[in-house]
């Protein structure tokens, strides 16, 4: 594999890109049509990526026979650590009678099980974009050898089957492999956007299956959280990492009528200062937060001064607990969580949280949390 040479400069890192599953399946698809149409061997194949980077990448495996071509690519993810990255993207290609592009999944692809997803239930789990990239590359090798007949691909990843446990795959009721994606055709290393994408997914395909209200989780406390003390089995909720304002906008946007947000104290006092990213890059206020809520619940100076010197929000729990304060804390901050979610969806969809802690479970919640729980378990 010659690995790809373009970089981006990401929190003062240098940082390596990288290129899809999808242009991986494009560009090998292209080099075995051209294989099959003209007869001679192609072991570099050059790709436009729809973001306008142009890749040229060593083909591998070269099987050529009189009616069918097969070869790979190989998956570069560039400073992205992507379980794909290395695995070979096969691509066959036989002509066909009947004229068109005809495009499928094989083994190691997976296959789409429910609703909601970018490909409809029974179909190979290879996106929209990366069929379109591979269906203008063949044109351009039909055009180009003057071919006028029909050509059939099949996208198969060898290892997909494997690699597909370690993936959303599982999750998604995407069955058998991995998906072949890609919206611009490059991988840009730790990219929020596709976090934020893969959520979009989750909650999408809830929609689809009819579900109106949702249950959101920040992480993996949530999802113990709500396995261990709500009884709610944590597959049907939504984990949306540090994502908060991102899920609830696509939540409003996509039409659900409510969201509950279930979370470790940690998380949702920033939520309570305006913080809809809770990410410790973008800052850690917690005790700041708190200490302005224990102030305005009648908390001594000397004793702020304390709580501002905790490091975790166990150890300021438990200095509320020594002034016998919390439970009027955790009102007002909870109050103000409520207020900070129903500002973030413009009052169009209902929202609530469930705050917890590890140490002592349940904190606090807003007064509509148990309301809104009841209606995602009985949908």
């Amino acid at each position: 594999m010659t690995p790809m040479e373009e970089y981006i400069e990401k929190d003062g890192k240098r940082l390596r890109l990288g290129y899809t599953t999808g242009s991986c399946a494009a560009a090998a698809a292209k080099a075995a049509a051209f294989m099959l149409l003209t007869g001679w061997k192609k072991e570099r194949i050059r790709l436009r990526t729809p973001k306008g980077i142009e890749l040229d990448l060593v083909v591998h495996a070269i099987a050529m026979g009189e009616t069918s071509v097969s070869c790979a690519v190989e998956k570069d993810g560039g400073d992205d650590p992507d379980v794909t990255k290395g695995a070979l993207i096969f691509a066959t290609v036989s002509r066909t009678d009947s004229p068109g592009i005809f495009i499928d999944g094989g083994a190691g692809v997976g296959r789409v099980t429910k609703k909601g997803l970018d490909q409809p239930v029974g179909a190979a789990a290879i996106n929209s974009v990366p069929r379109r990239m591979i269906r203008e590359n063949l044109e351009e090798v039909c055009q180009m050898t003057d071919y006028r007949g029909g050509l059939s691909v099949v996208i198969s990843v060898p290892e997909g089957e494997r690699l597909a446990k370690k993936t959303f795959n599982p999750r998604l009721g995407i069955e058998g492999g991995i998906s072949i994606l890609g919206t611009t055709g490059i991988v840009e290393p730790m990219s929020e956007q596709a976090l934020v994408d893969t959520i979009r997914v989750e909650l999408r395909q809830r929609r689809a299956i009819g579900a109106e209200y949702v249950l959101l989780a920040p992480g993996n406390y949530g999802a113990e959280y709500i396995r261990s003390s709500i009884g709610f089995d944590p597959k049907n909720a939504v984990l949306i990492s540090n994502f908060i304002g991102e899920s609830l906008d696509i939540c409003r946007e996509l039409g659900f009528k409510g969201a509950l947000l279930v979370g470790h104290i940690g998380k949702l006092v920033k939520i309570a200062g305006g913080m809809m990213n809770t990410h410790s890059k973008y800052g850690d206020c917690r005790m700041e937060i708190l200490a302005a809520h224990a102030c305005a619940s009648g908390l001594y100076a000397d004793k702020t001064a304390q709580l501002l010197q905790c490091v975790a929000c166990d150890d300021a729990i438990a200095l509320l607990d020594e002034a016998r304060i919390r439970q009027p804390v955790l009102a007002r901050l909870t109050s103000r969580i409520a207020f900070m979610l129903n500002y973030r969806t413009s009052g169009e969809m209902e929202t609530g949280a469930i705050v917890f802690s590890q140490k002592y479970g349940l904190l606090s919640e807003t007064e509509n949390a148990r309301t809104l729980l009841r209606q995602i378990t009985e949908e």
